[in-house]
């Protein structure tokens, strides 16, 4: 007589997938920090969702969106679209986030680009050296490799 493969019944599976998520989920609200973490991924990652919807809008200085933008526009509207705040002007949002170095930059996080210690122009950093941004009048919204290294990066908190 051969033995027949015991499978689980579909209530059974359920069952301990459910149990499996009530654990990790019961387990994430100890660990505030990695919530926070996971937040503020989700943010970066909506944000820069955002500015790629926005390719081909047009550059206006001093506009927020929804359909114009200037470079420090586009990163406040899509941020905010994202769930955070940030200051208007490039500068301001450069002193508002947590500055990173080259090798800790992640999507999302800001790209200021500056001339000695001041700060003219920002972008989402896209990955593969590239960015989201809002360039100048007469362009659009773009995705576009960073040009220079005279650039700073910041995390929005």
């Amino acid at each position: 007589m051969s033995a027949q493969p015991r499978i689980p019944s579909l209530a059974t599976r359920i069952g301990t997938a459910s149990a499996l998520t009530a654990t990790v989920l019961a387990g994430s609200s100890f660990v505030p920090a990695l919530t926070a973490d996971a937040q503020a991924a989700t943010a970066s990652g909506k944000a820069l969702k955002v500015a790629a919807g926005k390719k081909g809008a047009p550059y206006k200085y001093g506009a927020v969106g929804p359909n114009r933008f200037d470079c420090s526009g586009l990163t406040l509207y899509s941020y905010r679209k994202a769930g955070k705040k940030l200051p208007r002007t490039a500068a301001a949002q450069y002193n508002k986030t947590r500055h990173l170095s080259k090798s800790s930059r992640k999507a999302g996080d800001l790209v200021f680009f500056h001339s000695g210690r001041n700060v003219y122009h920002v972008g989402i950093y896209a990955g593969k050296n590239k960015i989201w941004h809002a360039p100048k009048p007469g362009k659009s919204v773009r995705l576009e490799k960073i040009w220079t290294n005279k650039v700073w990066y910041g995390r929005v908190r």
